[in-house]
């Protein structure tokens, strides 16, 4: 009898995420932008203000990581630190209006994007695909709060 565990498909999901990051890339190169700056510039178009390591929570990335690309942003013109008005020690992050002029833009690629890749799937295959992938994500987060979770 088949068994869910004998199904390998770790390879394949990374393999899928390799190249969609790779053609998101290549599409917004013209910005000056790679998916993780774009992932945080949205975020914080979104959520102006947040502290870095808030807005590492929201992309789950560690903050250092995290730092790194708020660097390049902020050197980009994408991005800037405000103080904080409530602590001396942290900063607010902010967009800056050459980032809200390409949002729109951003938002477009990652559309026609999914739409290329998801090509030949209709809707509803895809609610249960990412359901499943959505389970799967859910079960390894558990591994890690749960007893006997890897050290």
């Amino acid at each position: 009898m088949a068994k869910t565990e004998d199904i390998s498909f770790g390879y394949l999901l990374s393999d899928v995420t390799l190249l969609f990051r790779k053609h998101f890339d290549r599409r917004a190169v013209k910005f000056g932008l790679t998916r993780a700056q774009w992932r945080a510039t949205k975020m914080l178009y979104h959520r102006e203000g947040l502290r870095q390591n808030e807005l590492a929570e929201f992309l789950e990335m560690e903050p250092i990581a995290v730092g790194r690309v708020i660097d390049r942003l902020q050197a980009a013109g994408f991005v800037e630190r405000r103080p904080d008005p409530k602590d001396r020690r942290a900063w607010r992050l902010y967009v800056t209006d050459q980032a809200k002029v390409i949002v729109g833009d951003m938002e477009v690629i990652a559309r026609e994007l999914r739409r290329d890749a998801t090509r030949g799937i209709d809707h509803d295959e895809l609610k249960h695909a990412l359901a499943v992938i959505n389970q799967i994500k859910e079960n390894l987060q558990a591994l890690e709060q749960g007893p006997g979770a890897d050290d």
